[in-house]
């Protein structure tokens, strides 16, 4: 998996700036808690399992040159923690390739990642604050 820095900015409230490299998209939460000027963070986690997931059975039906017309992924927060991934093949596929295109489903880098034990480490960053004196 390629990576790029993520940066956030605060914004208003609970709005937040995230910056990908050259791209800019907005996370926040709904009234009345913040202005819904994006989606949740968690929204965003959902987004990532989705869009990754349609990625790689686009991809492996491409490469092997099958069938497949359109891949509709639907992604929400189930009971008691679950992720919930519905997936829709659209095409001329026989029974063996939609079941290897739904075994691809759950192979994505993003679903991998969130179905392991993952690590994360907090880095405490002390930002130095610009000199308002002249040197």
């Amino acid at each position: 998996m390629t990576t790029r820095i993520v940066s956030i900015a605060e914004g208003s409230r609970l709005t937040r700036s995230i910056a990908v490299g050259p791209h800019t998209l907005t996370a926040d939460e709904p009234e009345p808690v913040s202005a819904d000027a994006g989606p949740t963070p968690g929204e965003l986690l959902l987004a990532a399992l989705g869009s990754c997931t349609s990625m790689a059975v686009r991809a492996m039906a491409d490469r092997h040159g099958w069938a497949l017309d359109r891949v509709d992924v639907a992604v929400r927060f189930g009971d008691q923690g679950r992720i919930v991934k519905n997936v829709g093949l659209t095409g001329d596929l026989e029974p063996a390739q939609r079941e290897q295109l739904l075994a691809t489903a759950g192979r994505c880098p993003i679903h991998r990642l969130l179905t392991r034990d993952v690590e994360i480490v907090t880095v405490p960053t002390l930002l130095a604050e610009p000199d308002a004196s002249p040197a």
